[in-house]
């Protein structure tokens, strides 16, 4: 192939101006036994949105994270796939000791955290896999699993950076008080960092403090 047929073939063209939203919804889970998985859910203490019965032989159930924009639905006659063959269904959590002690208290059989030995992804299957979380607990790269009791497989992934242009600028939230106070420790041993260096005046931590974990959750550059 010429080199300026090449050139042609790989041109990425510029997406056109956005006219509408599309926000990813929900995932379809295939399930064996719907009874036990809604139980499993429930359990974990997602919120169940619905249980729908047509008949004998259509059913939909659906259960929302806490926190969470996208839900999850399975039941009845909606999927031809097998059960437990969604795979990779991640969580994205702030803090994933917290996250996994309370799953693992709430019957889920999490794994240990583990993060990739050289990647800013993990690789497929155990290959790469390293004992613990990312070191210096860096964003994206800690990990820990679970399934549902028809083999469905979850991941937690804990971010607390938000990558550049990631997040929504101004849009901060927390689901729990858990997610706030974990927010906060890191303003604080970043704060406690930067006086070191520049000797802010104390009046001035509460908004650094506030300008930090907007950043933080925004992706934009932290404050200096």
């Amino acid at each position: 192939m010429k080199e300026s047929q090449l050139r042609k073939e790989t041109v990425i063209q510029s997406p056109k101006a956005r006219t509408v939203d599309m926000r990813f919804e929900f995932i379809v889970l295939p399930v064996s036994d719907v009874d036990c998985a809604k139980s499993f859910y429930a359990g974990l203490g997602w919120k169940l949105d619905m249980d729908f019965v047509r008949g004998d032989d259509f059913r939909v159930i659906q259960f929302t994270p806490p926190g969470s924009p996208a839900s999850i639905i399975f039941g009845q006659g909606i999927t031809s796939a097998k059960p437990g063959s969604a795979q990779h269904l991640y969580l994205v959590v702030s803090d994933i000791d917290t996250a996994r002690s309370e799953l693992l208290a709430r019957g889920a059989s999490v794994g240990e955290p583990f993060h990739d030995a050289g990647g800013v992804f993990h690789h497929a299957g155990t290959e790469g896999r390293v004992d613990g979380p990312a070191p210096a607990r860096r964003s994206y790269g800690s990990f820990a699993e679970f399934s549902d009791p028809d083999g469905n497989g979850w991941l937690l992934q804990e971010v607390t950076v938000r990558l550049p242009g990631h997040g929504n600028e101004g849009d901060t939230t927390f689901s729990a008080a858990v997610e706030l106070a974990s927010a906060l420790r890191r303003a604080r041993d970043a704060h406690g960092k930067l006086d070191k260096q520049i000797g802010l005046e104390e009046p001035d931590w509460l908004d650094w403090y506030a300008e930090y974990i907007v950043a933080e959750q925004a992706g934009t550059p932290l404050p200096t």
